[in-house]
């Protein structure tokens, strides 16, 4: 039941006189009488108000009681955060060299529902599938010795919710070269690693979520967002690395992060957790927890466009040799971390002088040593020293690699790269849940086991059976305001704020004030 704002302006006039007339130091005590009480309703009815409360006890009741609560908590506490990952499931997996070293979710799109194994790749922005194949990897389980069921094509005609983007959408990026403004718009996506890239047409289509979080039961959701329907792959993509599909978590308008912001889901924000078991997470609208450690996202070319961290100091045991610092982008599509090459011979040579062991290349590694009965000596520890004196610890630099003779050696996961900014990649990232906050322009990390959301709240990979809810494809109007997003009513709202002096001189002096007291208590469920 709602009341009126004259109401209200009544309600505060009536609180404000009390509190004038007891301002001198007058105690009055009372007893209080709860809100829907059978007191309560008469005296509504003495005000010749009808009021019917549902029966004490019953489950009518309680859900009110319940209901009032959980208002109170919101004025109290603010809307908390809401959620959301994969409908398959928040877990990322990881089958090593098998493809190609990347971390994987399953995610399902369209309607009904089709499941696609995509790569994480914080590195780039679209969300492309294998689709109306001319030139792709292939999708039979028996290619892939770890997957249990065939990968699927994208097929637009096979969803009714699937739609294509003209050239004249504002997420078009080649619109200017198409003939007709109604043409279905198409996309060229050029990747960092050699002669990599992947080309077709862009559509619209549902991506299926669960939601979790807030006071809001855990239920699903269908986001609208803008898929590559990929029928032309090149390079790496053709030869075992995500034959299913990219994810592109990057920050630009297109990427699926920016889209559910946008869209009002969540805020412009996600996390990704690489366990050292090889299993993690990923969720979106995560912030992580408080007492993470962050540092800011820095322009690369006066362009804010990717996660870009300023990298001051690499240092090995207790040093920090000079001169070592270097742009990063923190990418999840790169399973190695790559140095410019001068800062990488700086590193490699400390690491050799702590260790006291020859260096070997093996393959396409060139930091390998050769392991003997004994293990490697003690191996120094590395870390990041990033702006604002921020430590990022590596928790495992090492990893084991067998040559074609059958020895086994130890790398360090760090290769050079021509040029002066590096790439901060999965190996360095495994034991930290990683927090890429566009809307704060903040990444963050804080050591997980990835088991979790925020340590304390396990997460089902099954959604429940729930009703969906659908926003539709965020407007012209909101594309063109990169910097904010629409805010969803699961997360709307801010925390009370904090007294005031003046509110807690006034409170240390114990007035106990009958008649505001009943006022309160009686119009509270219906100010709320």
């Amino acid at each position: 039941m709602a009341i009126s704002l004259t109401a209200v302006v009544l309600l505060m006039t009536a609180v404000l006189m009390l509190s004038v007339e007891l301002a001198a130091g007058y105690t009055f005590s009372s007893r209080l009488i709860h809100g829907f009480s059978d007191e309560a309703l008469s005296f509504w009815a003495s005000k010749g108000k009808s009021m019917t409360w549902p029966k004490r006890e019953s489950v009518e009741h309680m859900r009110l009681l319940l209901s009032n609560d959980w208002k109170r908590q919101r004025l109290k506490l603010g809307s908390q955060k809401q959620l959301l990952f994969p409908s398959e499931g928040s877990e990322t997996h990881f089958y090593g060299n098998e493809l190609s070293w990347l971390h994987y979710v399953w995610i399902d799109i369209g309607t009904p529902n089709t499941s696609f194994l995509v790569a994480l790749d914080a590195g780039s922005d679209l969300l492309w599938l294998p689709c109306n194949c001319v030139q792709c990897a292939p999708l039979s389980s028996s290619y892939y010795s770890m997957l249990d069921k065939d990968l699927n094509e994208y097929s637009p005609a096979r969803s009714s919710s699937s739609k294509y983007l003209s050239c004249s959408h504002q997420l078009c990026e080649l619109g200017p070269n198409c003939r007709s403004p109604k043409e279905h718009c198409p996309y060229t996506v050029n990747y960092y690693s050699e002669n990599t890239s992947t080309s077709g047409f862009l559509f619209e289509d549902q991506l299926h979520l669960t939601s979790v979080g807030g006071h809001e039961h855990q239920g699903s959701v269908l986001a609208p967002i803008v898929i590559g329907c990929g029928s032309k792959q090149s390079g790496n993509y053709l030869s075992g690395a995500a034959p299913d599909g990219v994810m592109g978590l990057g920050p630009g308008e297109i990427s699926v992060p920016s889209l559910l912001a946008k869209s009002g889901f969540v805020p412009r924000s996600f996390s990704l957790c690489f366990g050292k078991s090889n299993s993690g997470t990923i969720f979106f609208g995560d912030k992580g927890p408080e007492n993470q450690r962050r540092s800011s996202f820095v322009s690369l070319d006066e362009n804010y466009n990717t996660y870009v961290v300023e990298v001051q100091h690499y240092c090995v045991g207790g040093t920090c040799p000079k001169q070592s610092g270097f742009q990063a982008l923190v990418d999840s599509g790169s399973s190695f971390t790559f140095l410019p090459s001068e800062i990488f011979t700086k590193v490699v040579t400390e690491f050799e002088e702590q260790m006291n062991v020859t260096r070997l290349a093996i393959e396409d590694f060139p930091c390998c040593y050769k392991a003997s009965s004994q293990g490697l000596p003690n191996i120094p520890s590395m870390k990041l020293l990033l702006a604002a004196n921020q430590s990022f610890v590596i928790q495992n630099p090492m990893f084991t690699i067998s040559s074609s003779q059958g020895d086994n050696f130890y790398c360090v996961g760090l290769l050079p790269i021509e040029g002066m900014i590096g790439i901060i990649g999965q190996n360095f990232m495994e034991g930290y849940r990683l927090v890429f906050d566009w809307e704060n322009m903040k990444l963050g990390w804080s050591r997980s086991k990835c088991q979790d959301i925020d340590g304390t709240a396990k997460v089902s990979p099954t959604p429940p059976p729930s009703g969906l809810t659908s926003n539709p494809l965020p407007t012209t109007e909101q594309q063109r305001n990169p910097g904010g997003h629409a805010v969803a009513p699961a997360i709307a709202g801010k925390a009370t704020p904090k007294p005031s002096a003046a509110s807690l001189l006034a409170i240390s002096r114990h007035y106990t004030m009958s008649s505001l007291i009943f006022l309160l208590v009686v119009w509270l469920p219906y100010l709320i």
